[in-house]
């Protein structure tokens, strides 16, 4: 019975071992590689690059003083509408002291030179009236009083502007009222009532009371790399995305590439623009950023494989296409553009065939 148990372990033991042996065996054979299979269709293939810019109104207008002095009302602030010529704000003058004390000391001298001229006058009418002097006398005398008077007018308008920047003789086209130049939307208002502003002139920007634009005609601008430029021409059709709208869309034509590039971050760039074609129920405002889609290249109806199939040697191109003993034959394509995803076949294979792709991973 003893001698039965031994054998009957024995061989257990065998079989044991046989099994283990064979197992590794077989694990240790190279196995046979198996490949993903991929067939040429036809498709239409762009090539596109996306551009990061913003919207920006095309007309944007900064709205100056044309006298110095210290804001005194505001009548408009940022969001609202305004037309051409109405008043956004009023400043009140604080006059040069020498400019004041000449201006005043004019209008004297004139008041003076009024009344003496004023009693030369009626000094004359007399003689005249009892035909003691010429008509022509008279006259030169007249006009001197009209000159007087001229001139005393003169010297009140002179004081009013200096003193209170505008006068009463032309308060209406007054330069104390700040009017919009243009028609459109209040942007910004950067100024506050107190706030002292300065006139543009020759030599001085001024100081910006308001900042309008027409948000009814407005661009994308942006900047393209220098690699991509080239393909680009006016007139092209562009897509505009605005994350901050939930990914709204506009369509947009390109409508000026800059001569000249500028360097960012170590590589050259070119500023473009493109007219954005806005739904009049939209809503945008000034400065969002926005994405441009553009399509630098296309073919369409052209055939074509996924990329990943394509094997480059130096500036040559091959795939792998599988002959009729499930072999793998190397084969010379000629290639045209490439979406990144699906690349454009010229020659070398035709519809029907089977490419190889990746490697499929077997698990351990």
């Amino acid at each position: 019975m003893k001698k039965y148990f031994r054998i009957i372990v024995v061989v257990l033991i065998a079989i044991v071992f046989i099994g283990t042996f064979v197992y590794l065996y077989k694990k240790s054979r190279p196995q046979a590689d198996t490949y993903e299979l991929l067939r040429p269709a036809v498709k239409d293939i762009q090539k596109t690059t996306v551009i990061t810019g913003s919207i920006v109104p095309r007309d944007e207008v900064n709205i100056k003083p044309q006298i110095s002095g210290i804001i005194s009302e505001l009548y408009k602030e940022a969001g609202e509408s305004v037309k051409s010529g109405e008043i956004i704000a009023k400043v009140t003058v604080i006059p040069d002291m020498s400019s004041l004390s000449s201006a005043q000391s004019r209008v004297r001298l004139s008041e003076i030179n009024k009344k003496q001229a004023k009693t030369d006058y009626d000094r004359e009418k007399s003689l005249y009236d009892k035909q003691l002097v010429s008509a022509d006398e008279f006259d030169k005398i007249a006009q001197s009083l009209n000159q007087a008077n001229e001139e005393y007018a003169a010297a009140v308008d002179a004081l009013e502007v200096v003193r209170d920047g505008v006068s009463k003789a032309n308060a209406s086209s007054s330069s104390t009222l700040i009017r919009s130049t243009i028609t459109g939307l209040i942007l910004d208002v950067p100024v506050k009532v107190g706030n002292s502003v300065i006139q543009a002139n020759t030599f001085n920007d001024g100081t910006t009371i308001a900042t309008v634009a027409n948000m009814n005609d407005l661009i994308f601008d942006g900047n393209i790399d220098e690699t991509e430029v080239g393909k680009l021409h006016e007139g092209t059709d562009m897509i505009i995305t605005i994350g901050a709208l939930q990914n709204l869309q506009f369509s947009a034509v390109l409508e000026y590439i800059s001569p000249k590039a500028k360097e960012n971050n170590g590589t050259k760039e070119f500023e473009i623009k493109a007219a954005v074609k806005v739904d009049s129920d939209a809503m945008i405002r000034s400065g969002y950023s926005a994405n441009a889609k553009i399509v630098l290249e296309e073919a369409t109806k052209v055939l074509s494989i996924p990329e990943k199939a394509i094997e480059f040697v130096g500036d040559s191109t091959f795939v792998y296409v599988m002959a009729s003993d499930s072999t793998y034959k190397k084969t010379a394509v000629s290639t045209g553009i490439s979406d990144g995803v699906d690349i454009e076949v010229k020659s070398g294979v035709k519809q029907g065939d089977k490419v190889r792709g990746n490697k499929i991973l077997k698990a351990e």
